[in-house]
């Protein structure tokens, strides 16, 4: 088995699959869709691995022979320094695919961008992350839904909240790409309104939590909750609402407000806004039962000053940096049309290698 990881993990890993196997292939599992969900996608996440430990065996057993051929005809003594690098490059990749994992990266998530400091120009800019982010989702093929949004005068996004989810079964979810967005963000440019051509510096904050298959698992007591109707906002022509459809769900004991319009009935707009509200208490939840929020929520927005930032967008260098881990790269604007992979690829292996380090 692997050098660097132990065998007891990996024997509890083959035994989960098995078993998984086993329950996929039973027909009355699929009678039960939400059972069947969990189950398929804790399947696709051990795939990656499976996948990397059975390249290991081989790569393991080629080395072996190699040895053994090497040990009779020194000519094959040269196939050695390449298949051992093989065979310790996939023993670290199993490791990092068996270090402590966030429970929730396979969820999907609601995502909410709220404008701060700088009025028009950063609600303005509270629009450009949420289509940077909208974009990002496309490139990926996952799904997007505006649940709510209130327009500045000038087109903006006062605040937005926007459920994402994958398409399918996957290890890695959008929480597991996304979690590292919540944070104040601030923006360096020269606004629309500025008349001189000045640079002015605003921000925009960001919230993400993960919205996982199961929320219900959240009881939520009716009398906790005052629910207001209203008639949803648009900007006028086809498809707006002039029936009060729009739904505001208020959790008295906590203060949380969740707002849904987007759904064509008030109904319905308070079914999809309760879902949101039972993701984010469960979220809640969890972070009050840690002693401290875990390294991927504790950069949230406290307040959207320009002062708690976790990134730059720099305008007239075209520049992006993340504070956090000291990344940067000039190429906002293909970041801003929804390149974000190589910034969170960075972010996820700095989270990795912290992951590792406290083991």
């Amino acid at each position: 088995m692997a050098g660097n990881t132990q065998p007891s993990a990996i024997d509890d890993i083959l035994a989960e699959h098995a078993g998984l196997e086993q329950q996929l292939s039973d027909p009355a599992l699929h009678n039960d869709p939400a059972a069947a969900r969990r189950v398929g996608k804790r399947f696709a996440e051990l795939a990656p691995v499976m996948a990397t430990l059975t390249k290991l065996q081989s790569a393991r057993e080629d080395l072996e022979a190699a040895r053994e051929l090497a040990a009779d005809d020194s000519s094959f003594a040269a196939e050695l320094p390449e298949l051992e690098a093989t065979v310790a490059e996939l023993d670290v990749a199993l490791t990092d695919l068996l270090a402590p994992r966030d429970p929730h990266d396979g969820d999907d998530v609601v995502l909410e961008v709220k404008s701060g400091e700088g009025g028009e120009e950063s609600a303005l800019f509270a629009s450009d992350l949420a289509r940077m982010y909208v974009r990002y989702a496309e490139r990926h093929g996952w799904r997007v839904e505006v649940l709510d949004a209130t327009i500045s005068d000038l087109g903006g996004y006062k605040d937005a909240t926007i459920s994402i989810k994958s398409k399918g079964d996957t290890r890695d979810g959008v929480w597991a790409r996304l979690k590292f967005e919540g944070g104040v963000h601030r923006v360096q440019r020269v606004p629309v309104t500025e008349s001189q051509g000045r640079v002015h510096t605003s921000a925009a904050g960001v919230l993400i939590y993960p919205e996982p298959d199961e929320v219900e698992e959240v009881q939520i007591d009716e009398t906790d909750l005052r629910i207001d109707v209203y008639r949803s906002s648009g900007k006028g022509g086809q498809g707006v609402n002039t029936t009060d459809s729009a739904v505001r769900i208020t959790h008295l004991p906590t203060g949380i407000v969740v707002t849904c319009q987007n759904e064509r009935s008030q109904l319905q707009n308070k079914a999809r806004a309760m879902q949101v509200l039972a993701a984010r208490l469960q979220a809640a939840a969890e972070e009050a039962a840690a002693d401290e929020a875990s390294a991927g929520r504790q950069s949230q927005v406290r307040t959207v000053d320009r002062s708690e930032r976790i990134r730059t967008y720099n305008y007239p260098e075209n520049r992006i940096t993340d504070h956090r881990i000291g990344f940067k790269a000039h190429n906002l604007d293909a970041v801003l049309d929804g390149d974000l992979d190589a910034l969170l690829d960075a972010l996820g292996k700095s989270d990795r290698e912290a992951r590792l380090a406290a083991e």
